[in-house]
């Protein structure tokens, strides 16, 4: 679940009921039980106050039947339907855990040697998995982690819906002029979007003069396009191949994508407005802002996913949650290849990758680690992964140390005593 951070739970203590639940977006199914076997019935409850009483009843009912010391609620993580759920015990005297969903599947046979899936069997296929150990443990972000990872998902999403509206862009001018982006290369830009919206189609920028439209791609590009760029432009948009039939849903199309993306530029510039506010607030991020190649997205991202740092004693922790923890597959004399897990927080990933890829640039704080990986014969690839994970470690040692980063470090060299003969 996208919202919570896991971490590995010990084994359940005798004397704890187990009370799982089949997370589901309009009703859910729970079911009670011991580590000797004892239990009830499964019971729908709704999402909803009452449901989410009648839930938490039903649970210290079976927890006084069964004489139990301790309540454990585990539930199958299932995007953010189970957040709701979950913020409503935060406050109880309950441990909450959740099991991958992966390991539910597997073990739906091993429960009755049948693969049949109802509401009624997925809670005690759970509360089977959390008695074996194998669940995760979880924390609820709260304050400035909390709203920086909710910030962070909503500017993900909207840079994702801003590249498909220029996808579609990019589409619907090729349809009316191939040739535009022989002058105007990148859709994205603003001289091109500015030319798109104001004339739209190739015969309106046909009909300008080279002086006057090179005066404007002049001043809108900052001297980057100028009058042989113009005329460039007006000579393919005379000739150009583009359909000439249906042309009226066309431009009402490209205007109408032109104002969403300049809707969704302004949401994105205010996001991360609110991010760099909310940074100011978090002490050590002027800590993490000061490595060479971290910016305010990048850092509200990474507290945002990782929140407090503190949770984390080792760093092995730390890179399973981001899932770039290493494993292989080996068996007799065959050794497998070591690759990353990928179990964990797919974002945490994504933003450590592109963080890595303006490292190992020229004058780059990990081009020297790079360029060392890369002479020993290492694919690119992995490569990058190995500058991730160190980027990782350092940024977790950072923040672990509350020490600021130190370029091109150098370890105190070790003194040595010479034993006496």
């Amino acid at each position: 679940m996208k919202g919570l951070r896991a971490k590995r739970v010990k084994m359940v203590k005798e004397g704890t009921l187990i009370a799982t639940v089949d997370i589901g977006v309009a009703s859910n199914t729970g079911y009670c039980t011991t580590l000797d076997g004892r239990s009830t019935k499964s019971f729908r409850f709704d999402n909803t106050k009452e449901g989410f009483e009648k839930f938490w009843y039903m649970t210290i009912a079976s927890k006084n039947r069964f004489g139990c010391d301790e309540v454990l609620v585990g539930y199958e993580s299932t995007g953010p339907y189970a957040e709701p759920l979950v913020h409503y015990l935060a406050n109880r005297a309950v441990r909450i855990v959740q099991v991958n969903p992966m390991h539910t599947k597997k073990m739906k046979e091993v429960n009755d040697n049948s693969p049949l899936k109802t509401d009624d069997k997925d809670p005690r296929v759970i509360a089977d998995i959390i008695r074996l150990g194998r669940a995760l443990s979880i924390v609820v972000p709260e304050g400035d982690a909390a709203s920086l990872r909710r910030l962070n998902n909503a500017r993900e999403r909207h840079v994702g819906e801003q590249t498909a509206l220029l996808n579609q862009l990019q589409q619907l001018v090729f349809l009316i002029f191939p040739e535009f982006k022989i002058v105007l290369k990148n859709i994205k830009g603003k001289t091109a979007q500015h030319i798109l919206k104001r004339y739209t189609l190739p015969e309106r920028i046909g009909a300008l003069s080279k002086e006057a439209l090179g005066e404007e791609m002049r001043r809108r590009s900052m001297g980057k396009f100028a009058i042989k760029d113009a005329e460039s432009l007006i000579g393919l948009a005379r000739e150009t191949v583009g359909i000439k039939e249906g042309l009226a849903g066309i431009f009402m199309d490209i205007r109408h994508i032109l104002m969403q993306l300049e809707a969704e530029g302004r949401f994105i510039s205010e996001i991360e407005a609110e991010m760099e506010a909310i940074l100011g607030r978090i002490p050590y991020s002027v800590r993490l802002l000061s490595i060479k190649g971290l910016g305010i997205v990048s850092v509200a991202g990474l507290i945002g996913e990782v929140g407090d740092f503190s949770k984390f004693s080792t760093q092995s922790e730390i890179m399973k949650l981001a899932g770039l923890d290493l494993y292989e597959i080996s068996s007799g004399k065959r050794r497998g290849q070591r690759r990353i897990s990928k179990r964990g927080r797919s974002l945490l990933r994504k933003i450590l990758f592109y963080a890595a890829i303006q490292m190992i640039r020229k004058n780059g704080i990990m081009y020297d680690y790079y360029a060392r990986l890369i002479s020993r014969g290492m694919e690119r690839m992995r490569a990058l992964i190995a500058v991730s994970r160190k980027l990782l470690r350092i940024i977790h040692a950072i923040v672990r140390d509350n020490r600021d980063y130190v370029g091109q470090y150098q370890a105190p060299e070790r003194r040595v005593t010479k034993m006496a003969a």
